[in-house]
């Protein structure tokens, strides 16, 4: 078993002792530097790092192998990369980058198929001059979004 596949099974089986944390990337590198980023349904407390690195540490021997462990959550404006993700952020704004278009709206629903974004938009009125404003809404499967990240607004 190779060092990384020891990391992945130690990373899986506790990630089964908290079911709303779940893994976004794991990064081994040649330096044996190992890269843990983790997201939750309700966010990542620091706890649930420690504890995670806890985990893996404790279950390896730094004699067979040195190497070093960052265990973090995944960053604010970092792109969704799971539909998990996707879930866990329906009522937030979105800017979701498309072959053709770049749109930043509401995610109002996700499931395991596409996304589906609500926005207001000023368009020509259909008669006479002026705009109105409209509100929109698009169905996105997954396969056409080249990135998506979660805006964050104070």
């Amino acid at each position: 078993m190779t060092f990384k596949e020891k990391i992945n099974t130690l990373l899986t089986e506790s990630l089964l002792e908290k079911p709303s944390v779940f893994l976004i990337d794991l990064v081994v590198t040649d330096a044996f530097k190992v890269i843990v980023t983790l997201d939750g349904d309700n966010g990542v407390a620091l706890q649930d790092c420690i504890d995670i690195s806890r985990a893996i540490d404790a279950n390896l021997d730094r004699e067979e192998q040195d190497f070093s462990l960052e265990v973090a959550s995944v960053g604010v404006g970092s792109p969704l990369k799971m539909i998990r993700q996707y879930k866990k952020n329906v009522g937030r704004t979105l800017i979701v980058k498309l072959a053709t278009e770049t749109i930043e709206a509401e995610l109002v629903e996700a499931n395991d198929n596409f996304i589906i974004l609500s926005w207001k938009a000023r368009e020509p009125k259909k008669i006479g001059k002026g705009k109105e404003t409209v509100q929109k809404r698009q169905e996105i499967p997954y396969t056409e979004i080249k990135e998506a990240i979660v805006t964050v607004t104070f």
